[in-house]
């Protein structure tokens, strides 16, 4: 696999794999499968590591933070329900578990000797912020209007979802300052592979005597890798999905995949309404932030593309001129 070693050598990479990317097609989410499909993107990124790249792995979160979300619902006779927050800090631990160990061994059959470290990873949102008390992103599974009117309750709302059923919703706020950035840092700088702001980040607000709680919400994860990729300075921020990149026309007899484009452009088509909310929207966004802010590119692309991705060769490739 040619990551053109010489050209992407010591360059900083903030890559972000999606929740959905890491269970594969009709999977059931298990821990084997998981684990399989995490080992086979690490084969992807661990020649990139051995190029001389400092790496940001960041993740998504999605499927399995739903997965706890049910068995809270299904045992909460027997066992008290965890808060959202906690669930979203317990998917850090395990999916980056995976990363890490999947990542150590790819680099060791390279004979790469690198630190593979995970930062459980706080993400600050603004009280005031609008979306904070907008009900806008589902989670978890799909229930009938009456089990959605049964579990509902002061805390949790439901709303209808497109293509049948109900899900739960909680509010998707901005994410406004990274608690752990300094450490990300430090790791980095010293030579460390991080795993940082899986799933968005813990949501934390700070509370009138200073210390910081946990708020039922849930952070887009590809926002906060844009803020993070921005925050540490990295060259490249390398969003890997289930898609093979942004489409205009999705899903028409024009759909036209844009595989080299400025963000003028990009913000063109966004604001022509190319782009779900429920699906691209947010890695655009994502990739637009960054590039406009001063990044030198920004890629969205599948994840067995990987390799293309970081050459330039494959995916949706945001470059500021």
């Amino acid at each position: 696999m040619d990551y053109r070693a010489q050209e992407r050598a010591s360059e900083r990479y903030v890559i972000a794999l999606g929740g959905n990317a890491l269970i594969p097609p009709g999977g059931r989410g298990t821990a084997e499968e998981q684990t399989s499909t995490v080992a086979s993107a690490m084969g992807r990124l661990a020649p990139l590591v051995a190029a001389g790249a400092q790496l940001v792995i960041t993740h998504g979160n999605g499927p399995q933070v739903g997965n706890l979300l049910l068995k809270n619902e299904l045992a909460a006779d027997l066992v008290p329900p965890m808060p959202l927050d906690w669930c979203v800090a317990q998917t850090q631990a395990t999916i980056g578990l995976a990363i890490q160990t999947a990542l150590e061994w790819e680099l060791r059959h390279l004979s790469v000797s690198r630190r593979v470290v995970v930062v459980l990873t706080r993400v600050l949102v603004d009280p005031l912020d609008p979306n904070r008390l907008r009900y806008t992103k589902p989670i978890g599974r799909r229930v009938s209007a009456e089990d959605a009117a049964a579990l509902a309750d002061l805390t949790h709302h439901y709303a209808e979802q497109p293509g049948g059923g109900w899900r739960r919703v909680v509010p998707s706020p901005e994410p406004a300052a990274i608690q752990e950035e300094s450490e990300i840092r430090q790791l980095l700088e010293g030579g460390a592979v991080v795993i940082a702001a899986g799933g968005g980040g813990v949501p934390v607000e700070v509370g009138e005597d200073g210390r910081l709680f946990g708020v039922e919400a849930v952070i887009d994860k590809d926002l906060t890798a844009s803020l993070l990729a921005r925050r540490l300075a990295v060259d490249t921020l390398v969003i890997l999905t289930d898609a093979s990149g942004a489409a205009i026309n999705f899903g028409t007899r024009s759909q036209r995949l844009l595989q080299r484009v400025t963000p003028s452009i990009l913000r063109g088509f966004q604001s022509a309404g190319h782009f779900s909310e429920g699906s691209m929207g947010p890695k655009v966004e994502a990739a637009l932030r960054f590039v406009e802010a001063g990044g030198r590119r920004a890629v969205i692309a599948g994840l067995d593309d990987a390799a293309g991705a970081v050459a330039g060769e494959r995916g949706t490739q945001v470059i500021a001129r």
